[in-house]
């Protein structure tokens, strides 16, 4: 019998175009990447968004840019020609700078607090905080925002000169502002390169060389993405026409469903839908003629001059329990840059430092709301993370990277997942820092607030899209605004920030509602329950409840016609709404005070260029909404955790024994007949999260009512009203 070898496993290289953050890298690739390997593939990844900038932000890159601008026939004045008088001072503090936003230089912050080290342009000149806030500055705090200032100034002068297609977080955005047809795009990538184009395909190499990949694949997460992803394609498609390019990401998964452009194919080579773990391992073994053509997983291609799309494998998508554990190896993470644009200790959070990125439910348990995307896989597909694999991801996480910050990148996260995430980083005595995305859910009471908190959460982000429940019926939310505050008030005493996302302009919308949500979300900022929060503007997507139905909502689609290439935001006609620019104008300039505790005595209707009437809603609708909330009803299915320390006996008699509770902060004391103070020893010991314990062993409220000393459940529901319950409560007693 003759032996036929197999054929070597294909190299495979996946690559971050610009630009996503600067300050971690995006998921994608390292999800990836660690799947692939526990596969068996050869898997390389690499971030060009930030190799381009540190190549740019560097005295040879920067000095290149000044010629080239210098050379440019352009008279340049005004700040364009301010900047170019200082460049011997760009020149000689840009890779100091970088060195310390990198955090590789830290004793520098002394030197760039103070004003006199750095040059300054125009965004020095308009960064007028509107106030201080509770934002106390450091001088770390104080050097990082002005050197990001600096970098700021930077790039304002690079996108108006030699480099239009350059902004801190994104690429070439403009360009996809029509992309129904290809023309557009086609027409940018015919042009010769940019300044940073050709950084970027400086980069290129090196990752080629060092990986000799036969397979690259591009993820693009956001509409600023794809230019640079397409430049990459061109460039290797013009020297290694045999390595096979795959697209895929967010922005594939939503916006180029219905590709049917054969044009976007003389650069790659495949696109993939939707989750692509499956997907590109059906690509790999086709491409090593393991498998037909007509069995790959939602893949489109060329053939005979048209796209094709195909997706005849039966195999279902890789389960949660199955991905493997992301890894960050090959990236550079101290070469990331934490950048301060904003003091606000929440909304730092996205541009300060390194996180890993992990998923504790793949897609939403809701998905009912009519804005969004329910019928996409992101999110209709809703499975969670076994506790026990996330952590296995975590603790591999930290031993690889050294870093215990965590930002669960979920859709939503369920409350039931979260708290079996948080009794299981207690019970491992895990630590870690971590934040991610809810829906404002009663579930999340203060007791699971205040468990998660123990676990290492410091912050959520969730969206309430519009502060009127009118509204929100309509898009059916599934959550009321006063149950939002609640919510909110509930992080905010367990110690978490919180952050809103907003919508103006929804359906129905009038510039009333408008003006009441502004009122309310002013009270949720003045009473500390917000830190942050974005307003946007609503559109209508292609692939949403509202965009597949738009008469449902009394809407009217105007365009764009679909002209073969991508298919998502659509402009909308809707005569029970209105929304003039100057709405948004308004709404975001009393967010920027808001978020620096500042401008809450200034009434709504002056924040906005035109004359609106007065808000409908109370100035107390606040404190009337918390106050309504009631104490958390002592159901049976309850369970008991104790995140105090051990209890103490201080002192012992014969009929009451005082006891005292210790926590990380405080001492609390209680005094008890001794057969309960027994009975209350026996209970927080067995209800202290440790090793031996599982999510479902901890004590049912049920059961430490009916072994109430003497008095049983009766008993029990009378001390549950006294002072020493309440200190008991206090103290770590949580019932979740």
């Amino acid at each position: 019998m003759w032996y036929v070898p197999r054929m070597p496993l294909p190299r495979i290289l996946l690559v971050t175009p610009p630009l996503t953050q600067l300050n971690t890298p995006y998921p994608a690739t390292a999800h990836l990447t660690g799947f692939l390997r526990a596969r068996g593939y050869e898997t390389a990844q690499a971030d060009l968004g930030l190799a381009m900038v540190l190549r740019l932000f560097s005295r040879e890159g920067l000095a290149q840019a000044f010629t080239r601008i210098k050379q440019t026939e352009q008279p340049w004045r005004g700040e364009i020609q301010q900047i170019l008088a200082l460049e011997p001072a760009y020149l000689e503090t840009i890779e100091p700078v970088i060195a310390f936003l990198q955090g590789k230089d830290p004793m520098l912050a002394a030197h760039l607090a103070r004003p006199g080290f750095l040059p300054e342009g125009p965004r020095f000149a308009a960064d007028r905080r509107p106030g201080q806030g509770p934002c106390s500055v450091s001088p770390s705090d104080a050097a990082r925002h002005r050197a990001t200032l600096y970098i700021e100034d930077l790039t304002d002068l690079l996108h108006s000169t030699v480099a239009p297609h350059f902004y801190l977080n994104r690429y070439a955005e403009q360009i996809m502002q029509a992309t129904s047809s290809f023309d557009r795009i086609e027409e940018a990538l015919a042009q010769p390169l940019s300044l940073t184009d050709e950084l970027l395909i400086e980069t290129l190499w090196p990752s080629l060389h060092r990986s000799r990949p036969d397979v690259v694949g591009l993820t693009v997460p956001f509409p600023g993405n794809l230019f640079g992803a397409l430049r990459i394609a061109q460039a290797i498609k013009s020297r290694h026409p045999r390595i096979a390019i795959v697209l895929g990401g967010g922005y594939v998964n939503t916006e180029l469903r219905r590709l049917q452009d054969p044009r976007l194919f003389q650069y790659v080579d495949y696109v993939t839908l939707d989750d692509g773990e499956r997907p590109f391992l059906c690509l790999l073994e086709h491409m090593a003629d393991e498998r037909p053509e007509a069995l790959l997983r939602r893949t489109f291609l060329r053939r005979d001059g048209r796209v094709v799309f195909r997706d005849g494998s039966s195999e279902p998508d890789i389960p949660m329990h199955e991905l493997g554990t992301p890894t960050y190896e090959g990236l550079p993470l101290t070469n990331y840059l934490s950048i301060l644009d904003s003091l606000n200790p929440m909304h730092r959070l996205w541009s300060e430092g390194h996180w890993n990125k992990l998923t504790v439910a793949h897609g939403c348990y809701w998905k009912q709301c009519t804005f969004c995307d329910v019928g996409l896989n992101y999110i209709a597909r809703y499975e969670m993370t076994p506790t026990d694999v996330l952590l296995r991801q975590i603790t591999a996480l930290i031993d690889e990277t050294g870093q215990r910050g965590f930002h669960f990148v979920d859709e939503a996260a369920p409350p039931a997942a979260l708290k079996a995430l948080a009794l299981r980083l207690l019970e491992t005595q895990t630590t870690i820092s971590w934040w991610g995305n809810i829906r404002c859910e009663e579930a999340f009471s203060p007791d699971l607030a205040r468990l998660v908190a123990a676990s290492g959460c410091i912050a959520v982000t969730a969206g309430l899209e519009a502060a009127s429940d009118r509204l929100l019926e309509r898009m059916k939310k599934g959550i009321t605004v006063d149950q939002t505050a609640r919510v909110a008030a509930a992080f905010r005493q367990a110690g978490i920030l919180v952050h809103a996302y907003l919508m103006y302009g929804c359906p129905g919308e009038t510039i009333a509602d408008t003006v009441d949500s502004l009122e309310r979300v002013r009270q949720l900022f003045a009473h500390h329950l917000l830190q942050s929060a974005f307003w946007h503007k609503f559109t209508a997507t292609a692939h949403s409840p509202i965009g597949l139905n738009p008469a449902a909502e009394g809407l009217t689609i105007l365009g764009p016609p679909f002209e073969g290439f991508a298919e998502n935001d659509l402009r909308h006609a809707d005569p029970a709404a209105t929304c003039p620019p100057w709405l948004g104008e308004g709404l975001r300039a009393a967010l920027l005070n808001y978020m620096e505790q500042a401008g809450f005595d200034i009434p709504a209707p002056r924040w906005f260029s035109h004359s609106v009437k007065p808000p409908r809603v109370a100035r107390t609708w606040l404190t009337r909404a918390l106050a309504a909330s009631s104490p958390p009803a002592l159901t049976a299915e309850r369970r008991c955790v104790w995140i105090g320390s051990r209890p103490v006996v201080a002192a012992k008699g014969r009929s009451r024994t005082r006891l005292i509770l210790p926590t990380r902060t405080d001492d609390f004391t209680i005094s008890l007949t001794s057969s309960r103070a027994e009975w209350l020893l026996h209970v927080l010991h067995e209800s202290t999260p440790s090793p031996r314990r599982s999510n479902h062993d901890y004590p049912r409220l049920a059961d430490i009512r009916k072994h109430f000393p003497a008095a049983g459940a009766r008993g029990f529901d009378r001390f549950s009203r006294s002072v020493a319950w309440h200190t008991l409560r206090q103290a770590g007693l949580l019932l979740v």
